[in-house]
């Protein structure tokens, strides 16, 4: 190796000592709020506890029905199917920006037949020059010298993407763990209100029955019969709406346990009642909340990457440096392309500086830098819309559970004022009237029972939602 080529190979050394010294600004620093990082405003409620949040949460009902569509839904629903593909896609994307670190090579063999034109090789008395053979093999080698970090910077932003997508998934599977869930209470739910209705519906048939027979007896009134039938009938005009519902919930469950609506799950068709819980809630705490949501991780990962790229949008004011070479043999024969003399090399390196387009790198670095502003502004409200949408759960639970707690206290009075209306107007004490009027009020009671019943479940849900549970720990972006 003669002097100059070490010379050179050494400065190259020293250069890459100097790679990944990223220029442009330092990243910004994401901060959570002290505030909210401590006890909820909604955990004093006795319907839940400050244990840590489960990340099963569904098998708090202790359902098995429950827990095998969850497990389905995790395992073959279509939109995890499609983050999970994104997410390969995009960690191949941090393993092209990875291969930035490495030379790059180019191997080449080539064969060409020329002969030069007399016109611009005189030759004496015009004869035609010879055809000549050229045979040549070469391999090419390319590096470049990451002095500004252009490279460190593209595999951070590259770094940064990965984990924004594994974070996307896991919000999948939140979403889809939870509207599982919500699908089959829906289904459960609609079913129980609908044997209310049928309740009702014989019960008001029973009636209709009476008043028909008093009637036909003469000791009552067509007034009577009318009412009562059409107390009969708007009752019945509420099974269908409640049908459509169940079926819909039954058909948005198949959907997401990756199934037809003909193949709708049976076990979910069949449920009578919705889940119920039979222990407080575990919530844990704010600081413990915005770890575990991956909506907050994703918009941290993604102003990790917006950051990286201003500095790589910053590298383009610096010139960009690659030690290149090559080895190979020419020959006039193919023969002879392995012989001392034919063989052949250069090395040396390229520096190319764009000094007209400094102007375009300036808005590159612009448009880079309003970027990673915009990320940390996502970054900050992410976590306050987490904080939140868990405060609003929280509440809507504690207080959708009063109401329960108030309807039944009503059903309980109004199916005592019916059952005592009755005995008065068989006793001749009171008019047909007051019997339908305290029916009319039992029939509103139960259905309004049973439609806080469902939301009950409904906004349990939506608080394990909110608390990020059915998720799992994506691996590390480095694997």
């Amino acid at each position: 190796m003669n002097g100059k080529l070490r010379t050179l190979l050494t400065a190259a050394g020293s250069a890459a000592l100097l790679a990944a010294c990223a220029v442009g600004p330092k990243a910004p620093l994401p901060t959570l709020p002290a505030e909210g990082q401590g006890a909820f405003v909604g955990s004093q409620s006795a319907s839940v506890s400050t244990e840590a949040a489960r990340d099963d949460w569904w098998r708090l009902y202790q359902d098995p029905t429950l827990d095998g569509l969850i497990q389905q839904a995790l395992t073959e629903n279509n939109e995890l199917e499609a983050a999970a593909a994104n997410l390969r896609a995009v960690r191949a994307s941090l393993s092209e920006a990875r291969s930035g670190r490495f030379p790059t090579t180019t191997t080449s063999a080539a064969y060409n037949r020329s002969r030069a034109s007399t016109d611009t090789v005189p030759t004496a008395g015009g004869a035609k020059l010879p055809e000549v053979d050229t045979y040549d093999v070469g391999l090419d080698v390319s590096y470049e010298i990451d002095l500004f970090g252009r490279v460190e910077s593209s595999i951070r932003a590259a770094r940064g993407d990965v984990a924004a997508a594994a974070a996307a998934l896991e919000v999948v599977r939140v979403t889809v763990a939870a509207e599982t869930a919500r699908a089959y209470a829906d289904t459960c739910s609609a079913n129980a209100q609908i044997a209310v209705a049928e309740r009702t519906v014989d019960l008001q048939t029973q009636t209709v029955d009476l008043t028909q027979r008093l009637l036909d007896g003469g000791a009552g009134n067509g007034l009577d019969v009318a009412r009562a039938r059409a107390a009969l009938e708007q009752t019945r005009a509420s099974l269908p709406p409640l049908r459509a519902s169940r079926d819909g919930a039954l058909f948005r469950l198949a959907t997401l346990t990756g199934r037809t609506p003909a193949e709708a799950s049976e076990a979910a068709r069949a449920c009578q009642s919705p889940p119920q819980l039979s222990q407080p809630i575990p919530v844990g705490d704010g600081a413990a909340l915005l770890a575990r949501r991956p909506d907050v991780r994703q918009a941290e990962a993604r102003l990790s990457a917006a950051a990286a790229r201003v500095n790589v949008a910053t590298a383009g004011l610096y010139p960009s440096i690659r030690l290149g070479g090559s080895v190979g043999s020419t020959a006039l024969d193919a023969s002879d392309l392995g012989e001392d003399a034919n063989f052949r090399f250069s090395v040396g390196p390229l520096i190319s500086w764009s000094f007209p387009n400094v102007w375009a790198a300036r808005a590159r670095i612009k448009q880079a830098g309003a970027q990673s502003d915009a990320a940390l502004a996502t970054f900050d409200q992410t976590v306050l819309t987490a904080l939140q949408e868990t405060e609003t759960a929280l509440s809507a639970y504690a207080n959708e559970l009063d109401r329960r707690t108030a309807l039944r206290t009503a059903r309980d009075q109004a199916a005592t004022a019916a059952r005592l209306s009755r005995l008065r107007f068989d006793a001749g004490a009171d008019s047909f009237l007051t019997v339908l009027d305290a029916e009319r009020t039992l029939a509103g009671a139960d259905a309004a029972l049973a439609a806080s019943e469902a939301q009950v479940t409904t906004y349990q849900i939506g608080l394990f939602k909110a608390l990020a549970g059915g998720w799992e720990q994506a691996p590390d972006p480095e694997a």
